[in-house]
Formats: structure tokens, C-alpha cells, sequence
């Protein structure tokens, strides 16, 4: 009853329109009392546009129940996090309004899923049909990428991240475990935005918790609409005509996405063309330096008629005094050049060189949960009781740094761990869903008894790896390492297990033009 009373409503305002625009037409009719309408009907257009403020379906195009869920969510926590976003201004707001936007792209491509069979994913068409989303989904990783010198990195970050949220459907049976994994990724940095603004600006820290219910909101909506995973139409048309069907028909869109669309800021203006080369310099002088240059030095002791000599005053091994100064002081007998040499802007000084390790303020030990990270830093030994022991879950991460001699045990299948700056570290694990991160951490040891899917590690000098029989699938990216030892089970069950080392020298060759690489193996 809701429904209908909005879309009697609805049709009486379009009416109205209509009827107050008749006059207006009846001005520029032809000569034969026709009235002129241009671009297929702008009175039909308008009113198209002013029934658009609504996210309700239109009498001609109904939408399903999963396309207005989707369109709550958006004017829901995605508008409360854009308009958050617009308080903090700069690149934030400007991501925030391209992550907007693929929110959009995502609802049209739902819409294509009601009406058309589902391709091929490994077809041409299924790419067509997701170009935009791509598209759109890279824009708000581009924004991160070109501006990682701003203070607000963290906060673009965060968003880029999280964005792969999107792809939920690319998970065919269970698709809320893939925003699980997009949030885990976005509360690694969005966590860091938290603890560096909780006493400062806690906008900050809202604007963070908003974007976490983005996740949440559309784990519900998935849940409802699609729990095993993203349905197509079985008896409906062909996917790229359905897609030329969305984008050329004039759906209902959400008045988010519609204000955004038609609000963004024109591109500048190209920058100026370059200046040109004053009266006085020869633009021939220019192109040919190197020839000027030599045409000097062919002149032979002339070249040196027009110096001037030093005044004994100003010379630095007959005066130890000047020797003693940064530099010798301006006099009269100085040539213009010099003088505008001098004038010349001074090299930046060179930022202070790290402290040792040794003179280093000692920090308390920490082992601390905060949101979805486990924080280990500054053990020198194991604490009294034995081990460090952590009770990981799928969603909590793990950093580890500037420990050393020290043995940590994580209990159950956490998600990722990094260690960074430690030494004499080991590690003992059970199931990780990612991988184990080593940077800078000399003789470092690790037992994996579960699952493991990626070990990845960088400038590590001295390390013994021990796996399972589950985690023989494990990959291992090395980079700068050495005396790096991977030990694995025997081919029977009492044989003992065997070590294997890891290349550390490469042999490259050129062949047919290609860089060929080689390990080098030692016999003997």
C-alpha cells in the first residue's frame, strides 16, 4: 500500500510538470501547430529526471528487491561515510566521491545480473560487463598511488584496500568470506588511523568506524540476497545486451550517485605553453652548447684574456685566517658571476643519520590486542612464564618487531603475521589464511604444523624454515637473503626430515637476445 501511495504520488508530480511546461512548447510550435521536440522528447526527459530523486522503480522498469537493498545501502553508510569524508576535505573527500562512484558501477552491473544469463567468466563478454566496475575500482587505488607523499597516505590506504570489497562475487559459494578478508585489509592501516588521531581529532577515528560499516552492512545485504553466492538470470537475455540495455535505458538511480555524477568539478585548464627565449639569447645558442664550448677552447691562451687576478687579500693559502671561515668574503675585484653565484640558494642539509640500536631509548615490553592486530614489540627474552603464547582468529593479524630472542607461539589459524627489526626470533605456528611477512630479522626460525600459504622473506641473513606435511604447498618469495634452510618431512612417516637450502647466487646470460637466469649449484 506504501508503494502504491508513493508512486500515485510520484506520477502526480510528473503530471504537473507536464502540464506547466505545455505553454512553453506552444511558444516555439511549427507553422502547422506542431510542437518542437528535440533530442527525442526533452519534456519526457525532465520529467525523467525529476521523478529520479527517488530510488523507487519506475512503472516501466521495476527493480528487484537485491537493487533497492543495494540502493539503502548506499544512501545509507556509504553516504554517511562520503559526507564524513567531505568534513576532512582534500584527497580523502576526492576518493571518498570515487569510491562513490563504483558503488554505482557495482549497482548497475547487479541490475545486469537480473536480466541477463550468466557468461563464461573467462570470456570476453563477462570482462565487457565488468569493465566499468574495474575501472572504477582502480580509480580509487590510483588516487592512493600517486599521492604517497601525502600526510593523509593512511587514510588513502585504508580505502584502497577495502575497495576489493567489490568483488565479493568472485567468491561463488561463500562470497561474505571475501569481504571478511577486504576488511581484515582495510583494518590493518584503518586501525593505524585510529591510534594516531584517538587524542588528536576524532573525526578522524568516525570517519575510520564508518567505513567499517560499509563491511558490515553489505555482509548483511549478501547474506540475505545472495548466500551462496551471486544468481544470474537463467531465462533472461544476453549479457551485453542487457548491458547496453542499463546504460542506455533511463533506470531509477539512487540520488547519491546521480548528484555526484552530475556535480564533479571540471578537469583544469592545461598548463601554459613555455616561455620563449628573450630578445638577447639565441635560440641556435641553445640547441648548439656543446659547439660554443668548444669554439672557446680553440682560441687558445684567449680564452683566459678576460679573467681577473686575484687580490693577494683574498687568496686562501697566503691568509690562514680565511682558510679557518666558510668562505672568502665578497671584495670590489669580484666578478658579477661570482657575486651571483654566491647568491645562489644553499644545498638542503642532510637529515641526521639514525641512532644505533645501543643508544636508543629502551622501550617497555608490549603484547597488546587492538581492534583486529596483535601488537608483540620490544621483548629482549621470554617473559617468566616460557613462550610468548597469542590465541589467533581468521580476522586478527600479527606484528611483531624490535624483539629478539624470543619464541611465540600463535594458537589457532590467525590471518597474516610480520615480523620487522627483530633477531633470534622463533616462530611457531599453526594455520595462517595469508602469509608471514620477514623483513630485517637475522637467525630467524619458524615451524609451521598446519597450513601455510605464502612465506615471504627480505634481507634476512640466517634462517630455518621447518614445515608440515599440510604446508609442503607453501611458496616462498625471497629477496637480499642468505643461509636460508627449508627443512621437510621424509618420504616415510619415521624418516627424518630433510634440509634443503635456498639459492643465493644467480648466473644471467644473454641468448637469442633474452636475459637468461641460472642458478648456480655447487657439486661436491
Amino acid at each position: 500500500m506504501n508503494n502504491l501511495t508513493t508512486l500515485i504520488k510520484r506520477l502526480e508530480a510528473a503530471t504537473s510538470r507536464l502540464e506547466d511546461m505545455v505553454p512553453a512548447m506552444a511558444e516555439s510550435a511549427s507553422p502547422n501547430g506542431v510542437p518542437q521536440m528535440s533530442n527525442g522528447g526533452l519534456a519526457v526527459e525532465q520529467a525523467d529526471r525529476s521523478l529520479g530523486s527517488s530510488p523507487s522503480p519506475a512503472p516501466s522498469t521495476p527493480l528487484p528487491a537485491s537493487v533497492d537493498d543495494f540502493d539503502a545501502l548506499i544512501n545509507g553508510d556509504v553516504k554517511t561515510f562520503v559526507n564524513m569524508s567531505e568534513e576532512i576535505g582534500g584527497l580523502v573527500a576526492e576518493q571518498s566521491a570515487a569510491l562513490l562512484r563504483a558503488f554505482a558501477a557495482e549497482r548497475k552491473f547487479l541490475i545486469i545480473t537480473t536480466k541477463a544469463k550468466k557468461p563464461d567468466i573467462q570470456s570476453p563478454t563477462y570482462m565487457e560487463v565488468l569493465k566499468d566496475l574495474q575501472s572504477t575500482m582502480g580509480a580509487v587505488n590510483d588516487i592512493r598511488e600517486a599521492n604517497r607523499a601525502s600526510p593523509l597516505f593512511t587514510h588513502l590506504t585504508t580505502v584502497s584496500e577495502g575497495i576489493n570489497v567489490l568483488g565479493w562475487f568472485a567468491n561463488e559459494s561463500k562470497p561474505t568470506e571475501s569481504i571478511s578478508d577486504a576488511l581484515s585489509s582495510a583494518e590493518f592501516y584503518g586501525n593505524r588511523v585510529i591510534k594516531e588521531y584517538k587524542d588528536k581529532d576524532r573525526t578522524h577515528v568516525q570517519w575510520t568506524q564508518a567505513f567499517y560499516r560499509i563491511f558490515k552492512s553489505l555482509t548483511a545485504y549478501v547474506k540475505n540476497h545472495y548466500p551462496s553466492g551471486l544468481t544470474w538470470n537463467n531465462e533472461g537475455i544476453d549479457p551485453l545486451e542487457a548491458l547496453h540495455e542499463v546504460y542506455q535505458s533511463k533506470l531509477p538511480t539512487s540520488p547519491l550517485s546521480a548528484r555526484s555524477a552530475t556535480s564533479a568539478p571540471p578537469p583544469p585548464p592545461p598548463p601554459p605553453p613555455p616561455p620563449m627565449p628573450s630578445n638577447g639569447v639565441s635560440s641556435a645558442r641553445n640547441t648548439s652548447d656543446m659547439a660554443a664550448v668548444f669554439d672557446e677552447i680553440s682560441k687558445g691562451e684567449a680564452v683566459t684574456s678576460n679573467l681577473r687576478k686575484v687580490d693577494p687579500s683574498s687568496q686562501t693559502h697566503k691568509n690562514p685566517s680565511l682558510r679557518a671561515g666558510s668562505a672568502v668574503p665578497s671584495g670590489p675585484l669580484r666578478s658579477d658571476s661570482q657575486n651571483s653565484a654566491s647568491s645562489r640558494g644553499k644545498s638542503p642539509i642532510p637529515g641526521k643519520k639514525p641512532k644505533p640500536e645501543s643508544m636508543r631509548t629502551k622501550k617497555p615490553p608490549r603484547k597488546e590486542l587492538e581492534g583486529n592486530k596483535w601488537f608483540i614489540e620490544n621483548f629482549d627474552s621470554n617473559p617468566p612464564e616460557g613462550m610468548l603464547e597469542i590465541n589467533a582468529s581468521i580476522t586478527q593479524s600479527i606484528l611483531i618487531s624490535r624483539c629478539s630472542k624470543v619464541t611465540i607461539r600463535v594458537i589457532g589459524k590467525g590471518n597474516a603475521i610480520a615480523l620487522d627489526n627483530c633477531k633470534q626470533v622463533a616462530l611457531v605456528i599453526d594455520s595462517l589464511v595469508s602469509s608471514v611477512d620477514v623483513i630485517k630479522t637475522p637467525r630467524f626460525e619458524m615451524q609451521v604444523l598446519g597450513n601455510l600459504p605464502t612465506i615471504m622473506l627480505d634481507q634476512v641473513d640466517g634462517a630455518t624454515i621447518i614445515l608440515g606435511k599440510e604446508s609442503l604447498g607453501t611458496e616462498l618469495f625471497t629477496s637480499k637473503c642468505s643461509g636460508v634452510n627449508v627443512n621437510v618431512p621424509g618420504s616415510g612417516d619415521e624418516d627424518d626430515f630433510v634440509e634443503m637450502a635456498l639459492p643465493e647466487q644467480v648466473k644471467s646470460v644473454i641468448k637469442n637476445g633474452q636475459l637468461v637466469n641460472e642458478i648456480v649449484e655447487y657439486a661436491g
